[in-house]
């Protein structure tokens, strides 16, 4: 990908996360890898939220995984501040995690049901030795739980003991403890109801200004994405197809699969929704343990030519500036 904006604050480059397959019981033989991740690249600037959107199973989470180390990439770079964080030795890149946080998709799998919300939130004050005493430790939890708007009086209380939006918020909170300058959101209003989805975006953007925060914003419903994103990258299959500017992508997609995905979103007024064209899409996601040869949407791509069968679709094209896109069909 060609798209190179200034002040980037990560560089992803080539990255691949496979899955090795093996059959046999006790000699077991590799058969094959499942390509989750199949060689992305991308960057996300100082202080912009970066919408990364696709399908169940297209990669996404994976691929902030891979970003935090928590699953370690098969091979590429991820360059953090002019480091490449893959090439780190463990003691190296305890320092890094202090800069890169996580908000998981499950506001309760996430929490240590045995600890209360202020040790939850406070025990990365400890691993990092960003507090002194009982007293100063106190002080640090009270005040994260009033910035995520929570009452530090229910601190004591056990995650069972919370709602989901307020368990996501303790997720928050335990996220910007070490004061971090990245945050790997993984879907985190999914598994919200929809009022409470509300509030919790408006959190993330009063937080990202109140504390020139950058996101990337792992995500599959495309409202949320666009309320939320300045750029969005569009991944299917373990790769990523599209990447623009928010207001560029959503009034101009240019890959079938963009626009499929963008005209499968109701739009409110009865008007538009009746004379807009819908582009439709039929079959299965291919499978990433034997991805369809040349494009790997081609098999379900409505104008797809000979050449989207038989030949990748990268390096890919740059429209403009702030527009990429991976697909034969655009000259």
């Amino acid at each position: 990908m060609s798209i190179k904006p200034k002040n980037s604050l990560l560089q992803v480059n080539n990255l691949k996360k496979y899955y090795p397959v093996y059959t046999g019981m006790f000699l077991k033989k590799k058969i094959g890898d499942v390509r989750a991740v199949d060689g992305i690249s991308f960057e996300i600037l100082n202080g912009e939220t970066l919408g990364l959107v696709g399908e169940s199973g297209c990669g996404k989470t994976t691929c902030g995984r891979s970003i935090l180390q928590l699953d370690p990439p098969t091979s590429g770079s991820v360059i953090f501040q002019g480091k490449d964080i893959t090439q780190l030795r463990k003691q190296e890149l305890r320092a890094i995690r202090k800069k890169i946080q996580v908000i998981f998709q499950d506001p309760f799998g996430s929490l240590n049901p045995r600890m209360t919300a202020r040790n939850i939130i406070g025990e990365l004050l400890i691993i990092h030795g960003m507090t002194d005493n009982k007293t100063e430790y106190h002080e640090q939890t009270d005040h994260l739980f009033m910035s995520v708007g929570l009452d530090p009086a229910m601190a004591d209380r056990y995650p069972h003991e919370f709602s989901g939006g307020q368990r996501q918020r303790i997720g928050i909170a335990r996220a910007l403890s070490v004061k971090p300058e990245l945050i790997v959101c993984d879907e985190p209003v999914s598994a919200l109801d929809v009022s409470i989805q509300a509030q919790i975006i408006n959190l993330l953007q009063d937080l990202q200004e109140r504390f020139q925060l950058t996101y990337l914003f792992i995500a599959h419903d495309l409202a949320v994405v666009r309320h939320l994103s300045d750029r969005v990258a569009v991944m299917y299959l373990g790769n990523i197809v599209e990447i623009a500017d928010r207001a560029e992508l959503y009034i101009n997609p240019l890959h079938p699969y963009t626009k499929a995905l963008f005209s499968a979103v109701p739009i409110p007024d009865p008007e538009i929704e009746r004379t807009r064209e819908h582009l439709l899409i039929f079959g299965e996601v291919g499978s990433p343990f034997h991805p369809p040869a040349g494009c790997k949407f081609h098999p379900r791509c409505p104008f797809a030519k000979s050449v989207c069968r038989e030949e990748p679709p990268f390096p890919g094209k740059t429209i403009d500036d702030n527009h990429w896109v991976a697909c034969h069909l655009i000259q």
